[in-house]
This record gives C-alpha cells, sequence and structure tokens, in this order.
C-alpha cells in the first residue's frame, strides 16, 4: 500500500482588520511530503495568511480544507488534533527542562498514556538526533539544537502537516543547513511542510514550489525555479533590475 496522501488547501482568503483589507485575495495548497513556502517581505501579508491557516487569526472570508473536512473555524488546538502541527518563531522550548522533558511534556498530551508517550519520546529523540543531549536543559541549548528539540515536540502530535513560521531566524549559518536537511527529513516522512519567511532565495533552495504575496494578493506561484526567475519576484524582492 502507498502512503497517505492529504491535502490542506487555503482558498480565497481575505482578512479585514478595522475595515483595512490586509490580504485581499489569497489562494494555496500543500500535499504531503511536498515542501511549500509562503514568501514575501515584511508588511506583505504573509505572516497574516500563515495565522490564518493556522488558527491563531479568524478568517474574514474563504475556506480552509484539510482533506475534504472545513476547518475555517476550528479552533487553534483542534486543527492541531486533526494534524496540523505549528512551530512559532519564538522559542517554544521550557528553558528550565531537558530536552526529553520538553518532548515528553508535548507526548504525553498527545497520547494522555505515559508508556506510549515515552515510546514515542524515544523515537523523536532518535529521530531528530538529540539523544546524545537529552539530559541538557533548554536553556543550554544552541540554536540548531533548540529547532530540532521544537520540531521533536511538534512532531509528537504526529501531524499530517507541519507549519514552520519563519524557521532560519535567530540561528547562525551552521544551523541553517541543519534546519534544511532537518526540512527534507520531514518530507521523506510524507509530511507536507509550509514555510513562511521573507528570506526568498534560502527557502526556495528547499522548496518544491512556492507563493510569492505582495500587497495581500499573489505574485506568483511555481516550483522553486520557476519563482526564483520570475521577472516581478527579480524586480520586487531579489533586487534585480
Amino acid at each position: 500500500m502507498g502512503r497517505p496522501n492529504h491535502e490542506l488547501r487555503a482558498e480565497h482568503l481575505q482578512k479585514i482588520i478595522k475595515k483595512t483589507v490586509i490580504i485581499k485575495d489569497f489562494s494555496l495548497h500543500v500535499s504531503s511530503g511536498e515542501v511549500v513556502g509562503l514568501l514575501g517581505p515584511n508588511g506583505a501579508g504573509k505572516t497574516t495568511t500563515f495565522y490564518m491557516i493556522c488558527g491563531l487569526i479568524d478568517v474574514t472570508n474563504g475556506n480552509i480544507y484539510l482533506d475534504d473536512q472545513d476547518i475555517s473555524n476550528l479552533p487553534f488546538h483542534e486543527r492541531a488534533r486533526n494534524g496540523i502541527g505549528y512551530l512559532p518563531q519564538e522559542s517554544s522550548i521550557f528553558k528550565d527542562l531537558s530536552v526529553e522533558d520538553n518532548i515528553m511534556m508535548a507526548a504525553e498530551v498527545a497520547y494522555g498514556n505515559r508508556e506510549e508517550a515515552m515510546n514515542k519520546t524515544e523515537e523523536l529523540l532518535q529521530l531528530l538526533n538529540i539523544e546524545p543531549i537529552r539530559r541538557r536543559k533548554g536553556i543550554h541549548l544552541s540554536g540548531g539544537e533548540r529547532r530540532r528539540c521544537e520540531i521533536a515536540r511538534a512532531l509528537a502530535i504526529t501531524p499530517k502537516f507541519l507549519l514552520l513560521d519563519e524557521p532560519f531566524a535567530g540561528v547562525d549559518p551552521i544551523a541553517v543547513e541543519d534546519i534544511q536537511k532537518i526540512i527534507n527529513d520531514l518530507k521523506m516522512m510524507n509530511i507536507g511542510v509550509l514555510i513562511t519567511d521573507h528570506n526568498v532565495r534560502e527557502t526556495l533552495s528547499i522548496c518544491d514550489r512556492a507563493y510569492v504575496i505582495k500587497d495581500g494578493m499573489l505574485l506568483a506561484s511555481g516550483t522553486a525555479k520557476e519563482v526564483s526567475e520570475n521577472k516581478d519576484v527579480k524586480t520586487y524582492y531579489l533586487g534585480a533590475n
């Protein structure tokens, strides 16, 4: 049997805040085992779009679907329960807890059974290559180690999709390569990955497809190669003449 194929779709999203139209009309989709970028500089509307898909802010108009289920009105925690994982830009680990305990907490919430949670924690420690630092407290982790721990926590719910909010922010160049490898590993696990970032070049290097947003509307979409060669993207984002 083949691996299950799921789809996360946002259709004709619109967001109005205090009579100001932030997102005019924006659609995207992500499938299992696919890495998709949602790109644009600060103020373009990518974060607002991302938060609507996560369930962190309400949709004014439009719909969000997980497979055939309309999840537009589901709160954040219900979307997580349905298989949408989210990794915020800010650190989300407990600094006074060990790597192992950070993951264990998330696994216990997901499984409600301590033995199953312990088994899942062991699996994730091995998967993310953080077993050697399992006793290390969060406050002593490097940028790359912290990201690995955070991704392990996000994987505790066994998500169908993982939404990464600026995963390269605040980490050194070595950690950037490390995170890129992790994202490729997620793809191999058949998890659909949606990445939002303002660093177009860096993110395109690991994406299968990308959407570029400008002033709350789609500027360009396509494969990473198509987007990087798009004239409008080059002019507006990549600084080409």
